[in-house]
């Protein structure tokens, strides 16, 4: 007979589940040697928990089915928590396994012992479980699997003491029928329509699964038809976009500039997404986005189906054959001359290869990304959802086990990086077709420019100093030959685009190490909390202007 081990395997592996991503420890033991006994599942080792837990999200952002985690016990689980954190705030399935020590072992207080379940409800708040026996242990995975594939996705987290794992008498179980979701009702058709129908001025704003090409393109026939303006998440969790599909401006980061795009709305409609935030507060500045005066409706909330809901509004409206407003093809050229942030953009844009999977984690040396992409060929963009930085590399690795056919390409900001560059040496060991491009500007850029809108008072070297990273110098082109992949430096246009041009045409992983000043510094750091104080004071075609410069 199985011990639990081995009947959770093959719960998982019945279920669907095909990837672990794993960091174990002790009390998993007997969970790593019960991998032998099932074929269907990959193991795939992380240095590093945060590496697998973002591997995960990455790989269910494109699998659209989640991927287990292997962790051990609280502390391990504690390091991986970033990660799961952004994958909760992008509504990503994820299967957490954590071991526990043997539940006789616990009372004695052992060095390691803590309180998992307290550290799991932060990332886990719908799901979190204990198991109690061997003979339940796959019903308890199964309820786990039941939580994190709904909708919305979330973390689940089932926590594995080591004698359920070890005991013999395991039952595997098989998952139910899913649960077919709901779209919007009738009543809430209608309302909606009448606010469109209105005149005044109407946004969608669309998050998590209302970013697909179905939904998209529903939405788009939409605004073609109502003249309804098309907004998406700051943070896409994935966002599918290129030439051939509706084109939408995100929300923008800075509060300021967000307030710009949603000046006039009079009508917010929701569809998996909730009304826009301040990222962060700020003295004297209001956290809610929402402009005063603006009716915010709810289309589809994320329990719900998005697609079904908006293509329902396009029936109610008469819009169904309206065409809608594609993106045409256009790329950037190919740039020359000293390398900055922007020039690697664009080079990102004119070298970019069809149904590649772009990951934006590069902080505010891509602020011109998404302009010098918007007209590639079709791919996805997945981004920092959470906000919890070092997720761009190990959403990298899940990402490419989950579509090894497809190109990889991750934009990581010099900071992010260190978080977990220990994905590097994952990507080398299952030779994963993905290409790292590392912005080195020797900065938290990013928090230098919080530094200046915060109203921070007198800032001095000590200050400065906590958001320098010139001394010792970074040099991630060794950092990546160390650990297995191939990299190089580059500090002009023409060095980078040869550089782009051998990683996306050899097989494996590579990463590219940009070498460039920060994108906001000196005078134009200076003078941006100004120029942001001053926008709601401006005419609004000039504000819109200065917002297109600043983050088209």
């Amino acid at each position: 007979m199985p011990n639990g081990a081995q009947a959770l395997l093959k719960t998982l592996a019945d279920a669907g589940v095909e990837v672990c991503f794993s960091n174990p420890g002790t009390s998993e033991m007997h969970f790593v040697a019960a991998l032998d006994d099932e074929p269907r599942m990959r193991a795939v080792l992380a240095l590093f928990e945060g590496v697998a837990t973002g591997a995960a999200d990455g790989y269910a952002r494109m699998a659209d089915k989640p991927a287990a985690t292997l962790l051990h016990l609280g502390c391990g689980l504690g390091n991986g928590l970033a990660n799961l954190h952004n994958a909760r705030k992008g509504k990503v399935p994820v299967l957490n396994i954590v071991g526990d020590h043997a539940t006789y072992h616990v009372p004695l207080d052992a060095q390691l012992q803590s309180d998992i379940e307290t550290v799991a409800r932060n990332v886990s708040p719908g799901f979190v479980r204990t198991a109690k026996s061997t003979s339940e242990l796959c019903r308890d995975a199964v309820d786990a699997l039941v939580a994190a594939r709904g909708l919305p996705g979330q973390v689940a987290t089932l926590i594995l003491p080591a004698d359920v794992s070890w005991g013999e008498g395991g039952v595997a179980c098989a998952m139910p029928p899913a649960a077919p979701a709901t779209a919007a009702d009738d009543a809430t058709i209608t309302t909606i329509a009448a606010a469109l129908r209105s005149g005044g001025k109407s946004a969608l704003l669309l998050g998590a699964t209302a970013l697909r090409e179905p939904a998209l393109l529903a939405a788009a026939r939409i605004a073609a038809h109502s003249g309804v303006k098309l907004l998406a998440e700051t943070f896409p969790t994935r966002l599918e976009r290129g030439a051939g599909l509706p084109a939408i401006e995100r929300i923008a980061y800075l509060a300021e500039l967000a307030g710009v795009q949603l000046a006039d709305v009079q009508h917010l409609i929701l569809v998996d997404a909730k009304p826009p935030v301040s990222f962060f507060a700020y003295p004297g500045r209001k956290s809610d986005l929402v402009p005063a005066g603006c009716t915010v409706h709810t289309l589809a909330a994320p329990a719900q189906d998005a697609v079904a809901s908006l293509q329902a509004l396009a029936g109610a409206l008469g819009a169904t054959q309206a065409q809608p407003a594609l993106q045409a093809p256009l790329r950037p050229g190919r740039p020359c001359g000293r390398l900055t942030a922007e020039k690697v953009c664009k080079a990102v844009g004119h070298l970019l290869p069809e149904r590649a999977i772009l990951i934006d984690e590069a902080i505010t040396s891509g602020l011109l990304l998404g302009a010098m992409t918007a007209g590639c060929s079709r791919h996805d963009l997945l981004t920092l959802t959470g906000g919890a930085i070092g997720q761009g590399l190990p959403n990298a690795v899940g990402a490419a086990v989950a579509c090894p056919n497809r190109p990889v390409l991750a934009l990581i900001g010099d900071g992010s990086a260190m978080y977990t560059i220990q994905s590097l040496w994952t990507l080398a060991r299952e030779q994963l077709d993905v290409t790292v491009v590392i912005f080195n500007n020797a900065s938290y850029s990013v928090l230098n420019v919080e530094l200046e809108r915060v109203g921070a008072q007198r800032i001095g070297a000590k200050a400065r100093s906590q958001l320098d990273l010139r001394g010792p110098a970074l040099d991630f082109a060794r950092m990546a030959q160390g650990l297995g992949v191939h990299g190089v430096r580059a500090d002009t246009a023409e060095d980078f685009c040869v550089a782009l041009e051998y990683a996306l045409a050899q097989p494996g992983p590579h990463l590219i190490e940009a070498v460039v000043p920060e994108a906001l510094a000196g005078a134009k750091r200076r003078i941006l909390p100004w120029l942001l104080r001053s926008l709601p004071s401006l005419p609004q075609p000039l504000a819109r202007a200065l917002k297109r410069k600043i983050a088209p």
